[in-house]
């Protein structure tokens, strides 16, 4: 069986920067490299600062710290990994494709294709070549194509692994994962992989399938987790039609061992990197084999979340007496969850989106997203220009800047500090009638009652 002594993952984003510097603390007898393009993205991995790291994950720092420079490298040299490589992580990003066929379903492959025919035309060894990103089904396939057609007498064995990873929680699901996924055909090459995992997961935790299971298990178990949070947003809007609570709801089924607790948690709307992308891949995929009805069910989970988001804009605009036209609104939060700063699809963008289109005024504080990154969430929407999007939106480093003198406030992501403030300041310097909106279902009603507030709650 090939011994792995040097490990090259492409691609230092969410998925290749956390799960390679864990790989390299649990093996420190393996030499592991990251490399990217992006130079400034290496520059940041490399900075002495840990504070810099270009990914906010709790106890990432420290991972980093520790194993960097001993067997964890950095750098924007590809072809150098590629050639000293024993095992390549393929994981460049995989966009929903914005162009041609599958424009707004499939996912756009452009990049992982770069990364074959640089694997295929620099390579002169044999290597195990894994599949890290998120992809459709049968991607295996055109990149053993790729990789096979090369001439050059290499030999390339595909395995797929896909990443189980929550942000905000990535560095704890990678020390102690539910189970770690590997599909292949090539018995020695799932070996090989399943021994570096071993270094601290329990061999038991450790399930190998064939490549098409593996891959499409990804995308399976996202659909699933979206499922759950739009089945309980769709109740959501029931409760508040009948004078249920949603909470009392969601305990109530959560308790059922069938069912379970987790993901009913009724909020503004799911975000981030994978949801969304994986479901309307599940989709495209669905269609292709013309699995019609398939396609249409997974589809109902992408319609209802966005539903969720326009209702959340709507009841802001209806409770401030159906103008927000120049009216100060505040948003606590615009990261698509706590403990991270990745926007990625946010709730928080589509919702602002909505109300800029009625010429509100918003003042956005979030304590780990960026102003510059903010203002990009918004161009990249092309709903109004750049100018418009500075003009209407301010983005403020202090929470008490954010409320002053608004007439609304809206807690849009679920950050544990924003229960911690002083709220009976925030009353005070907030226009009268207070109006709070919360979509994470964070603070405690009967308390900002107290202090005057007029407070909603999605599913009351």
């Amino acid at each position: 069986m090939k011994n792995i002594k040097k490990i090259t993952c492409i691609g230092a984003g969410y998925v290749g920067g956390p799960t390679m510097a864990v790989i390299a603390q649990k093996n420190p007898d393996i030499t592991v490299t990251v490399v990217d393009l992006n130079e400034a993205r290496i520059d940041a991995w490399n900075d002495e600062d840990a504070s810099k790291l270009p990914i906010y994950e709790p106890g990432l720092d420290a991972i980093v710290t520790e194993a960097r420079g001993r067997n964890l490298f950095f750098s924007t040299d590809v072809e150098r990994a590629i050639v000293e490589a024993d095992m390549i992580f393929i994981s460049v990003n995989t966009p929903t494709k914005t162009y041609g066929k599958g424009k707004g379903q499939a996912a756009d492959l452009k990049f992982i294709e770069l990364c074959a025919r640089q694997i295929a035309a620099v390579a002169t060894s044999d290597k195990i070549v894994v599949e890290k990103s998120t992809l459709p089904v049968r991607t295996a396939e055109a990149l053993k194509s790729i990789l096979d057609h090369t001439g050059n007498g290499v030999n390339f064995h595909i395995l797929s692994n896909p990443e189980f990873l929550a942000e905000g929680t990535a560095v704890a699901d990678l020390q102690n994962p539910d189970r770690v996924l590997i599909g292949g055909e090539d018995a020695e090459a799932i070996e090989a992989l399943a021994q570096v995992y071993e270094a601290w997961v329990p061999r038991e935790r450790i399930i190998t399938t064939n490549l098409w299971s593996s891959e499409l298990s990804k995308l399976v178990a996202n659909a699933f987790l979206a499922q759950r949070v739009s089945s309980i947003n769709a109740i959501s809007e029931l409760c508040e039609a009948t004078g249920a609570n949603v909470d009392e709801v969601a305990r109530a089924i959560g308790l059922d061992s069938r069912i379970g607790p987790k993901f009913l948690k009724a909020s503004v709307g799911f975000g981030g990197s994978c949801f969304q992308k994986d479901i309307l891949n599940l989709v495209y995929i669905a269609r292709s084999y013309n699995l019609k009805a398939v396609a249409d069910y997974w589809e109902q989970v992408i319609i209802l979340n966005d539903h969720q988001k326009t209702r959340f804009a709507e009841q802001i605009i209806k409770t401030l007496y159906n103008t927000v036209n120049g009216k100060k609104i505040a948003f606590l939060g615009w990261a698509f969850k706590k403990d991270t700063n990745d926007t990625r699809e946010s709730a928080a963008i589509y919702v602002a989106d909505y109300l800029l289109e009625e010429e509100a005024n918003i003042v956005v504080y979030d304590p780990k997203v960026s102003s510059d990154q903010i203002y990009r969430d918004l161009d990249y929407l092309g709903t109004r220009s750049p100018a418009d999007n500075r003009r209407l939106v301010t983005v403020v480093n202090e929470p008490y800047e954010a409320v002053d003198e608004a007439h609304a406030l809206a807690v849009l992501t679920e950050w544990d500090e924003f229960k911690a403030y002083d709220w009976q300041r925030i009353k005070e310097v907030m226009k009268k009638p207070s109006f709070v909106f919360d979509g994470r279902k964070l603070l405690n009603r009967s308390f900002l009652e107290s202090l005057g507030f007029v407070y909603y709650a999605i599913g009351e």
